[in-house]
């Protein structure tokens, strides 16, 4: 009895391939828990379809996936100089964000980021008169530019590149190579066709792994069904049972994820009041489970254990069975499974 991740594979691999034909040179992105399927499973999944190079997230990431990927393995976290040393062998590709950081990294092989409107991390257009001395003592993949997902200003992503890219060689620095995130097909086209001694590489994960959403599907066994009737007492707590139904068992707790959410940018009236309903239930111990039952989401009986949640479903919808499973709506890079099923 598990939480399990179902694939259709064959549906999610066609969708790796037409990601794959619109962004040539693709870096396909392994970071945090695989999105879902775990560095081995990505990692055999890259190699099956012939990338030279796989970005992860962190040094850790890379000292534990270097034994599933022989290629080059590009760390996204710039290099900081009071970091942790982990072993790590030579095909792992460092990022840089500072001029100073490109100092420190003699001898490595490094992309160096530029500072985009994201103003998250990367050299600064003051930095790059400094950069021709620091690049000289490094082994330079390249540079990288990580762009917003969302542009409310009206803005455009290729307009963004593009003035980097005039940035760079107006400084004489090498334009061999710019890795970008979160372009779209046509946009990464355009930069590929105004600038063709340029080799572009988009770093790609959630749209790769994640883009079809009905090529996978998360489903929790029941492992005990117990009958109650209203104001029964159950759980850790005691509570009083809301009126006649089920308690249902279901496998998927904590430890899966279940009931961690990552908070959410919400956009107009409609997401902010339902935003403000779910509080507002939460407070009277109301909170909806991701496990789907009779066509509907059902209520969690009470916060989500370990390894099991424990759900009400009430009368007028059918009786759970012990060893049936419930579809459950769960977001792939806070889950963790017990088992994955290709199918």
């Amino acid at each position: 009895m598990a939480l399990t991740l179902y694939v259709d594979t064959d549906r999610w691999r066609a969708h790796q391939q037409s990601v794959i034909q619109q962004f040539p040179g693709i870096v396909p992105v392994c970071k945090g828990n695989g999105y879902g399927f775990g560095h081995e499973r990505l990692s055999d999944e890259v190699t099956r379809f012939g990338s030279d190079v796989m970005a992860v997230g962190t040094t850790y990431e890379a000292a534990r996936t270097k034994d599933f990927f022989g290629g080059d393995l590009l760390v996204l976290t710039p290099y900081r100089r009071d970091e942790e040393p982990v072993p790590l062998p030579d095909r792992v590709i460092r990022s840089v964000s500072s001029v100073e950081g490109v100092g420190l990294m003699r001898g490595a092989r490094v992309v160096i980021e530029v500072m985009s409107s994201m103003k998250r991390h990367g050299v600064t257009e003051a930095d790059l008169g400094r950069l021709h001395a620091a690049i000289d003592e490094v082994r330079l993949e390249g540079f990288a530019i990580h762009l917003p997902l969302d542009r409310t200003d009206g803005t455009d992503a290729v307009d963004e590149v593009i003035g980097w890219m005039d940035r760079l060689r107006t400084a004489r620095l090498p334009l061999d190579t710019m890795f970008v995130s979160h372009l779209k097909p046509d946009e990464f086209a355009r930069l590929q066709q105004q600038f063709p001694q340029t080799n572009f590489r988009a770093r790609i994960g959630t749209h790769l792994w994640l883009g079809d959403h009905a090529a996978t599907e998360y489903r929790g066994s029941v492992l005990d069904v117990t009958r109650v009737g209203k104001g029964d007492r159950f759980g850790y707590r005691q509570q009083k049972t809301a009126g006649e139904g089920w308690l249902v068992v279901v496998a998927g707790g904590t430890s899966h994820g279940v009931g961690l959410e990552a908070p959410k940018a919400l956009h107009g009236m409609t997401s902010r009041a339902k935003g403000v309903a779910r509080a507002g239930l939460a407070t009277v111990n109301r909170n909806l489970s991701p496990f789907v039952w009779g066509g509907k989401q059902r209520w969690f009986a009470e916060p989500p254990h370990m390894q099991v949640s424990i759900l009400f479903v009430p009368d007028d919808a059918p009786e759970p069975k012990v060893g049936e499973e419930l579809v459950a709506h769960l977001r792939h890079t806070t889950t963790m499974v017990d088992r994955t099923v290709d199918r």
